[in-house]
Protein backbone atom coordinates (compact mmCIF):
# COMPACT_ATOMS: atom_id res chain seq x y z
CA UNK A 1 0.00 0.00 0.00
CA UNK A 2 1.13 3.42 -0.84
CA UNK A 3 0.99 6.48 1.06
CA UNK A 4 -0.01 9.38 -1.88
CA UNK A 5 -2.18 6.27 -3.53
CA UNK A 6 -4.43 5.77 -0.79
CA UNK A 7 -7.84 4.14 -1.51
CA UNK A 8 -10.05 5.14 1.57
CA UNK A 9 -10.86 2.06 3.60
CA UNK A 10 -14.22 1.08 3.09
CA UNK A 11 -16.82 1.24 5.78
CA UNK A 12 -19.53 -1.77 5.40
CA UNK A 13 -22.56 -1.71 7.36
CA UNK A 14 -22.47 -4.65 8.98
CA UNK A 15 -26.14 -4.54 10.52
CA UNK A 16 -29.44 -5.13 10.03
CA UNK A 17 -32.57 -3.14 10.85
CA UNK A 18 -35.92 -4.26 9.92
CA UNK A 19 -38.90 -2.48 10.42
CA UNK A 20 -42.57 -3.28 10.05
CA UNK A 21 -45.75 -0.40 9.49
CA UNK A 22 -48.57 -1.70 10.89
CA UNK A 23 -52.13 -0.24 9.72
CA UNK A 24 -55.54 0.11 11.03
CA UNK A 25 -58.93 -0.04 9.23
CA UNK A 26 -62.21 1.42 10.68
CA UNK A 27 -64.12 -0.14 7.90
CA UNK A 28 -62.18 -3.72 9.21
CA UNK A 29 -60.64 -5.71 11.72
CA UNK A 30 -58.55 -8.01 9.21
CA UNK A 31 -54.58 -6.07 8.85
CA UNK A 32 -53.57 -6.81 5.29
CA UNK A 33 -50.05 -5.40 6.35
CA UNK A 34 -47.43 -8.27 4.87
CA UNK A 35 -45.47 -9.47 8.46
CA UNK A 36 -41.80 -8.60 8.17
CA UNK A 37 -39.19 -11.41 7.12
CA UNK A 38 -37.77 -12.26 9.81
CA UNK A 39 -33.88 -13.19 8.60
CA UNK A 40 -32.33 -16.39 8.35
CA UNK A 41 -29.60 -16.12 11.49
CA UNK A 42 -26.72 -18.93 11.70
CA UNK A 43 -24.82 -20.29 14.90
CA UNK A 44 -20.74 -20.36 14.56
CA UNK A 45 -18.16 -19.92 17.73
CA UNK A 46 -15.94 -17.54 16.57
CA UNK A 47 -13.34 -17.60 18.97
CA UNK A 48 -11.00 -19.78 18.33
CA UNK A 49 -11.00 -18.75 14.19
CA UNK A 50 -9.93 -14.94 15.64
CA UNK A 51 -7.61 -16.57 17.40
CA UNK A 52 -5.98 -18.50 14.96
CA UNK A 53 -6.43 -15.49 12.76
CA UNK A 54 -4.42 -13.41 14.96
CA UNK A 55 -1.70 -16.03 15.95
CA UNK A 56 -1.50 -17.90 12.58
CA UNK A 57 -2.07 -15.34 9.97
CA UNK A 58 -1.31 -11.37 11.52
CA UNK A 59 0.99 -12.33 14.55
CA UNK A 60 3.11 -14.86 12.21
CA UNK A 61 2.87 -12.66 8.94
CA UNK A 62 4.73 -9.74 10.48
CA UNK A 63 7.37 -11.93 12.64
CA UNK A 64 8.15 -13.14 9.23
CA UNK A 65 8.47 -9.72 7.63
CA UNK A 66 10.82 -8.66 10.87
CA UNK A 67 12.69 -11.96 10.29
CA UNK A 68 13.17 -11.31 6.53
CA UNK A 69 13.96 -7.72 7.06
CA UNK A 70 17.06 -8.60 9.51
CA UNK A 71 18.00 -10.54 6.41
CA UNK A 72 17.58 -7.61 3.81
CA UNK A 73 19.66 -5.41 6.38
CA UNK A 74 22.64 -8.27 7.04
CA UNK A 75 22.73 -8.65 2.75
CA UNK A 76 22.67 -4.61 2.37
CA UNK A 77 26.20 -4.66 5.14
CA UNK A 78 27.59 -7.29 3.30
CA UNK A 79 27.16 -5.75 -0.16
CA UNK A 80 28.61 -2.43 1.83
CA UNK A 81 31.93 -4.26 3.01
CA UNK A 82 32.56 -6.21 -0.21
CA UNK A 83 30.47 -4.77 -3.35
CA UNK A 84 30.36 -7.69 -5.85
CA UNK A 85 27.88 -9.14 -8.04
CA UNK A 86 27.18 -11.82 -6.16
CA UNK A 87 26.17 -9.70 -3.07
CA UNK A 88 24.45 -7.33 -4.84
CA UNK A 89 22.07 -10.34 -6.02
CA UNK A 90 22.28 -11.42 -2.40
CA UNK A 91 20.70 -8.36 -1.60
CA UNK A 92 18.10 -8.15 -4.33
CA UNK A 93 16.68 -11.26 -4.01
CA UNK A 94 16.71 -10.24 0.09
CA UNK A 95 14.41 -7.30 -0.88
CA UNK A 96 11.85 -10.08 -3.17
CA UNK A 97 11.69 -12.11 0.30
CA UNK A 98 11.00 -8.92 2.28
CA UNK A 99 8.39 -7.80 0.16
CA UNK A 100 6.07 -10.75 -0.13
CA UNK A 101 4.94 -10.91 3.98
CA UNK A 102 4.06 -7.08 3.34
CA UNK A 103 1.95 -7.51 0.45
CA UNK A 104 0.35 -10.56 2.22
CA UNK A 105 -0.01 -8.25 4.81
CA UNK A 106 -2.31 -5.06 3.31
CA UNK A 107 -5.18 -7.88 3.49
CA UNK A 108 -5.03 -6.43 7.13
CA UNK A 109 -3.71 -2.90 7.34
CA UNK A 110 -5.23 -2.21 10.88
CA UNK A 111 -3.84 -1.47 14.36
CA UNK A 112 -0.67 -0.78 15.26
CA UNK A 113 0.79 -0.69 11.62
CA UNK A 114 -1.96 1.99 11.27
CA UNK A 115 -1.57 3.56 14.77
CA UNK A 116 2.58 3.88 14.05
CA UNK A 117 2.30 5.32 10.35
CA UNK A 118 4.39 1.80 9.61
CA UNK A 119 2.78 2.01 6.11
CA UNK A 120 4.06 5.45 5.17
CA UNK A 121 7.13 4.54 6.69
CA UNK A 122 7.60 1.22 4.59
CA UNK A 123 6.21 1.31 1.69
CA UNK A 124 5.34 5.58 0.41
CA UNK A 125 5.00 5.36 -3.60
CA UNK A 126 5.47 7.29 -5.50
CA UNK A 127 9.09 7.53 -4.64
CA UNK A 128 11.01 11.26 -4.50
CA UNK A 129 13.72 9.98 -7.16
CA UNK A 130 14.55 13.64 -7.74
CA UNK A 131 15.29 14.16 -4.21
CA UNK A 132 17.24 11.05 -3.61
CA UNK A 133 19.20 11.76 -6.63
CA UNK A 134 20.24 15.27 -5.12
CA UNK A 135 20.73 13.83 -1.85
CA UNK A 136 23.15 10.99 -3.14
CA UNK A 137 24.49 14.20 -4.94
CA UNK A 138 25.08 16.34 -2.04
CA UNK A 139 25.79 14.73 0.85
CA UNK A 140 28.66 13.27 2.35
CA UNK A 141 27.83 11.09 5.06
CA UNK A 142 24.91 9.24 5.25
CA UNK A 143 23.78 6.77 7.90
CA UNK A 144 20.93 5.55 9.80
CA UNK A 145 20.35 9.02 11.68
CA UNK A 146 20.38 10.87 8.84
CA UNK A 147 17.70 8.69 6.66
CA UNK A 148 15.57 8.95 9.75
CA UNK A 149 14.77 12.65 9.35
CA UNK A 150 14.42 12.38 5.82
CA UNK A 151 10.51 12.46 4.61
CA UNK A 152 9.05 8.71 3.38
CA UNK A 153 9.32 8.80 0.01
CA UNK A 154 12.94 8.10 -0.14
CA UNK A 155 12.75 5.76 2.42
CA UNK A 156 11.64 2.25 2.79
CA UNK A 157 10.83 -0.77 0.11
CA UNK A 158 10.61 1.60 -3.01
CA UNK A 159 13.94 3.49 -2.31
CA UNK A 160 15.64 0.39 -1.73
CA UNK A 161 14.46 -1.01 -4.79
CA UNK A 162 15.60 1.67 -6.83
CA UNK A 163 19.09 1.86 -5.54
CA UNK A 164 19.52 -2.29 -5.89
CA UNK A 165 17.38 -2.51 -9.32
CA UNK A 166 17.98 0.74 -11.15
CA UNK A 167 15.08 2.72 -12.99
CA UNK A 168 13.64 -0.28 -14.52
CA UNK A 169 13.23 1.08 -17.79
CA UNK A 170 15.17 -0.80 -19.77
CA UNK A 171 15.57 -3.95 -17.50
CA UNK A 172 15.88 -4.96 -13.83
CA UNK A 173 19.29 -6.40 -13.58
CA UNK A 174 21.74 -3.52 -12.15
CA UNK A 175 24.98 -4.32 -12.59
CA UNK A 176 27.68 -3.95 -9.25
CA UNK A 177 29.57 -1.27 -11.45
CA UNK A 178 26.37 1.15 -11.39
CA UNK A 179 26.01 0.94 -7.38
CA UNK A 180 28.15 4.01 -6.82
CA UNK A 181 29.46 3.98 -2.90
CA UNK A 182 27.23 6.98 -1.67
CA UNK A 183 24.24 4.36 -2.93
CA UNK A 184 25.18 1.74 -1.03
CA UNK A 185 25.57 3.73 2.14
CA UNK A 186 22.15 4.94 1.43
CA UNK A 187 20.82 1.39 0.91
CA UNK A 188 22.55 -0.13 4.19
CA UNK A 189 20.97 2.84 6.37
CA UNK A 190 18.11 2.66 4.74
CA UNK A 191 17.44 -1.07 5.58
CA UNK A 192 18.51 -0.47 9.27
CA UNK A 193 15.51 1.88 9.55
CA UNK A 194 13.41 -0.49 7.95
CA UNK A 195 14.11 -3.13 9.95
CA UNK A 196 13.40 -0.96 13.47
CA UNK A 197 9.88 -0.69 11.93
CA UNK A 198 9.41 -4.02 11.16
CA UNK A 199 10.49 -4.96 14.80
CA UNK A 200 8.30 -2.38 16.51
CA UNK A 201 5.54 -3.45 14.58
CA UNK A 202 6.34 -6.87 14.96
CA UNK A 203 6.35 -5.85 18.77
CA UNK A 204 3.24 -4.08 18.74
CA UNK A 205 1.63 -6.86 18.06
CA UNK A 206 2.71 -9.07 20.98
CA UNK A 207 4.20 -7.62 23.26
CA UNK A 208 2.32 -3.75 23.17
CA UNK A 209 3.30 -0.32 21.87
CA UNK A 210 6.16 1.62 24.08
CA UNK A 211 4.76 4.67 25.51
CA UNK A 212 7.96 7.70 25.91
CA UNK A 213 9.28 6.07 28.89
CA UNK A 214 9.51 2.34 27.65
CA UNK A 215 6.59 1.39 28.89
CA UNK A 216 4.23 -1.24 26.89
CA UNK A 217 0.63 -1.08 26.74
CA UNK A 218 -1.42 -3.78 26.17
CA UNK A 219 -0.37 -6.35 22.64
CA UNK A 220 -2.65 -5.85 19.71
CA UNK A 221 -3.25 -9.40 19.48
CA UNK A 222 -4.38 -9.54 23.11
CA UNK A 223 -7.15 -6.12 21.93
CA UNK A 224 -8.12 -8.23 19.11
CA UNK A 225 -8.87 -11.80 20.69
CA UNK A 226 -10.73 -10.53 23.97
CA UNK A 227 -13.05 -8.61 21.79
CA UNK A 228 -14.34 -6.82 24.80
CA UNK A 229 -11.95 -3.23 24.93
CA UNK A 230 -12.95 -0.10 23.94
CA UNK A 231 -11.17 -1.45 20.27
CA UNK A 232 -13.48 -4.08 19.74
CA UNK A 233 -16.83 -4.36 21.72
CA UNK A 234 -17.62 -7.71 20.71
CA UNK A 235 -16.61 -10.55 18.03
CA UNK A 236 -18.52 -9.31 15.93
CA UNK A 237 -16.42 -5.68 15.43
CA UNK A 238 -13.58 -8.15 14.70
CA UNK A 239 -14.98 -10.10 12.01
CA UNK A 240 -16.04 -6.59 10.29
CA UNK A 241 -12.61 -5.24 10.38
CA UNK A 242 -11.22 -8.80 9.15
CA UNK A 243 -13.98 -8.91 6.34
CA UNK A 244 -13.52 -4.92 5.87
CA UNK A 245 -9.46 -5.62 5.26
CA UNK A 246 -9.97 -8.18 2.91
CA UNK A 247 -12.59 -6.13 0.80
CA UNK A 248 -9.87 -2.67 1.10
CA UNK A 249 -7.26 -4.68 -0.62
CA UNK A 250 -9.30 -6.11 -3.07
CA UNK A 251 -10.47 -2.63 -3.91
CA UNK A 252 -7.59 -1.42 -3.99
CA UNK A 253 -5.50 -4.06 -6.24
CA UNK A 254 -8.25 -3.90 -8.83
CA UNK A 255 -9.04 -0.33 -8.83
CA UNK A 256 -6.36 1.24 -7.89
CA UNK A 257 -2.82 -0.67 -8.52
CA UNK A 258 -4.10 -2.51 -11.64
CA UNK A 259 -6.50 -0.11 -12.81
CA UNK A 260 -4.58 3.45 -12.37
CA UNK A 261 -1.98 2.67 -14.68
CA UNK A 262 -3.90 0.64 -17.21
CA UNK A 263 -6.11 3.34 -17.88
CA UNK A 264 -9.60 3.35 -19.64
CA UNK A 265 -7.27 3.00 -23.19
CA UNK A 266 -4.28 1.99 -24.69
CA UNK A 267 -3.15 5.29 -25.15
CA UNK A 268 -3.58 6.85 -21.27
CA UNK A 269 -1.73 3.64 -19.81
CA UNK A 270 0.59 5.59 -17.57
CA UNK A 271 3.59 3.60 -16.40
CA UNK A 272 4.59 6.34 -14.00
CA UNK A 273 1.85 4.68 -11.51
CA UNK A 274 3.19 1.11 -11.76
CA UNK A 275 4.20 0.27 -8.31
CA UNK A 276 7.28 -1.78 -7.53
CA UNK A 277 8.39 -1.23 -11.46
CA UNK A 278 12.48 -0.60 -10.44
CA UNK A 279 12.10 -4.43 -9.59
CA UNK A 280 9.73 -5.38 -11.90
CA UNK A 281 7.97 -7.08 -9.09
CA UNK A 282 4.55 -5.11 -9.50
CA UNK A 283 2.72 -8.55 -11.09
CA UNK A 284 4.07 -10.70 -7.63
CA UNK A 285 3.00 -7.89 -5.55
CA UNK A 286 -0.83 -7.85 -6.54
CA UNK A 287 -0.59 -12.07 -6.71
CA UNK A 288 0.42 -11.66 -3.02
CA UNK A 289 -2.13 -8.65 -2.20
CA UNK A 290 -4.44 -11.49 -3.15
CA UNK A 291 -2.91 -13.96 -1.46
CA UNK A 292 -3.22 -12.25 1.85
CA UNK A 293 -6.95 -12.09 1.17
CA UNK A 294 -6.90 -16.18 0.97
CA UNK A 295 -4.74 -16.66 3.98
CA UNK A 296 -7.42 -14.78 5.85
CA UNK A 297 -10.32 -16.67 4.37
CA UNK A 298 -8.46 -19.83 4.73
CA UNK A 299 -6.93 -18.87 8.07
CA UNK A 300 -3.12 -20.16 7.03
CA UNK A 301 0.04 -18.03 6.56
CA UNK A 302 2.56 -20.93 6.92
CA UNK A 303 0.73 -23.98 6.96
CA UNK A 304 -2.10 -25.03 9.50
CA UNK A 305 -4.40 -26.31 6.91
CA UNK A 306 -6.90 -27.25 10.00
CA UNK A 307 -7.28 -24.08 11.50
CA UNK A 308 -9.99 -22.23 10.87
CA UNK A 309 -10.71 -18.95 8.74
CA UNK A 310 -13.80 -16.67 7.32
CA UNK A 311 -14.42 -19.39 5.35
CA UNK A 312 -15.25 -21.36 8.17
CA UNK A 313 -17.65 -18.67 9.29
CA UNK A 314 -19.48 -18.10 5.48
CA UNK A 315 -19.29 -21.86 5.26
CA UNK A 316 -21.75 -22.13 8.92
CA UNK A 317 -24.15 -19.69 6.94
CA UNK A 318 -23.85 -20.62 3.61
CA UNK A 319 -21.55 -23.65 2.04
CA UNK A 320 -22.34 -22.78 -1.36
CA UNK A 321 -21.15 -19.09 -1.05
CA UNK A 322 -18.07 -19.98 1.12
CA UNK A 323 -17.08 -22.21 -1.74
CA UNK A 324 -18.07 -19.32 -4.23
CA UNK A 325 -15.74 -16.68 -2.15
CA UNK A 326 -12.91 -19.17 -2.41
CA UNK A 327 -13.11 -19.81 -6.05
CA UNK A 328 -13.61 -16.55 -6.84
CA UNK A 329 -10.37 -15.63 -4.73
CA UNK A 330 -8.20 -18.27 -6.25
CA UNK A 331 -9.56 -17.22 -10.01
CA UNK A 332 -7.88 -13.65 -9.12
CA UNK A 333 -4.58 -14.70 -8.14
CA UNK A 334 -4.71 -17.30 -11.51
CA UNK A 335 -5.52 -14.14 -13.53
CA UNK A 336 -3.25 -11.76 -11.92
CA UNK A 337 -0.53 -14.41 -12.79
CA UNK A 338 -1.77 -14.54 -16.17
CA UNK A 339 -0.92 -10.83 -17.37
CA UNK A 340 2.49 -11.69 -17.60
CA UNK A 341 1.76 -14.48 -20.50
CA UNK A 342 3.95 -16.89 -21.96
CA UNK A 343 7.18 -14.64 -22.46
CA UNK A 344 7.11 -13.30 -18.14
CA UNK A 345 6.33 -10.09 -19.17
CA UNK A 346 6.84 -7.25 -17.12
CA UNK A 347 3.58 -5.34 -16.03
CA UNK A 348 4.94 -2.17 -17.14
CA UNK A 349 4.89 -3.22 -20.93
CA UNK A 350 2.09 -5.13 -20.12
CA UNK A 351 -0.10 -1.93 -20.16
CA UNK A 352 1.13 -1.17 -23.32
CA UNK A 353 0.49 -4.22 -25.08
CA UNK A 354 -2.65 -5.01 -26.80
CA UNK A 355 -3.06 -8.56 -26.25
CA UNK A 356 -1.60 -8.33 -23.29
CA UNK A 357 -4.70 -5.75 -21.94
CA UNK A 358 -6.90 -8.30 -22.48
CA UNK A 359 -5.34 -9.91 -19.91
CA UNK A 360 -5.36 -7.65 -17.62
CA UNK A 361 -8.94 -6.41 -18.58
CA UNK A 362 -9.66 -10.63 -17.34
CA UNK A 363 -7.92 -9.78 -13.59
CA UNK A 364 -10.08 -6.49 -13.24
CA UNK A 365 -12.81 -8.18 -13.81
CA UNK A 366 -12.22 -11.07 -11.70
CA UNK A 367 -11.00 -8.73 -8.97
CA UNK A 368 -14.60 -6.84 -9.36
CA UNK A 369 -16.59 -9.92 -9.03
CA UNK A 370 -14.86 -11.23 -5.66
CA UNK A 371 -15.03 -7.56 -4.39
CA UNK A 372 -18.84 -7.26 -4.87
CA UNK A 373 -19.25 -11.04 -3.35
CA UNK A 374 -17.21 -9.72 -0.28
CA UNK A 375 -18.93 -6.51 -0.32
CA UNK A 376 -23.02 -7.90 -0.47
CA UNK A 377 -22.86 -11.36 -0.04
CA UNK A 378 -21.03 -11.96 2.79
CA UNK A 379 -21.10 -8.46 4.43
CA UNK A 380 -25.25 -9.79 4.27
CA UNK A 381 -24.31 -12.95 6.21
CA UNK A 382 -22.44 -11.26 9.10
CA UNK A 383 -25.77 -9.51 9.44
CA UNK A 384 -27.22 -12.56 9.97
CA UNK A 385 -25.02 -14.13 12.63
CA UNK A 386 -26.66 -15.25 15.93
CA UNK A 387 -23.74 -14.26 17.86
CA UNK A 388 -23.53 -10.42 17.29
Amino acid sequence: MNNNMKYSALVVAMTLGLSACGSSSSSSNTDTTPAPVEPTTFDFDATAMIENLSDSVIVAGYNDLSDKSVNLYDATVALVNDPTALNLTTAQQAWIEARKPWEQGESHIFGPVDQLSIDPHLDSWPLATSDLNRVLSDVANIDATFIAQMNDNVQGYHTMEYLLFGDGVADNEKSIDELTAQERDYLMATAEIFKGYTQELAQAWTQGIADDDGNLGTPYETTLKSANNDVYGSQLAVIEELVNGMIGIVDEVGNGKIADPFGGSLALADTSLVESQYSWNSLIDFSNNIQGVLNVYQGEFVGNADAQGIYDFVAAGDQALADRVLAEINQSITDINAIAGDNNMPFRSAISDETARVRIQTAIDSLAILQASLETDVVALVANWSGK
